[in-house]
């Protein structure tokens, strides 16, 4: 029965911790699910403002 007790309490101790790291989780991907929002809409307000200024691969820069 001591023994059984024992596992229980390990469990139950397991069961705690580990449900502390889900909610953190948790806030964590809320925050980062915000700052990705975010970064889509301020690169969004850029592609309609025009400023394509970022060159890709072999583009040539719109000077040329």
């Amino acid at each position: 029965m001591d023994k059984i007790e024992e596992q229980l309490a390990h469990l139950t101790r397991t069961v705690e911790d580990l449900s502390d790291v889900i909610a953190r989780q948790d806030t964590e991907i809320v925050l980062l699910k915000r700052r990705v929002q975010m970064l889509l809409e301020r690169e969004a307000d850029r592609e309609s403002a025009g400023g394509g200024g970022v060159v890709l691969g072999n583009e040539r820069p719109p000077h040329y």
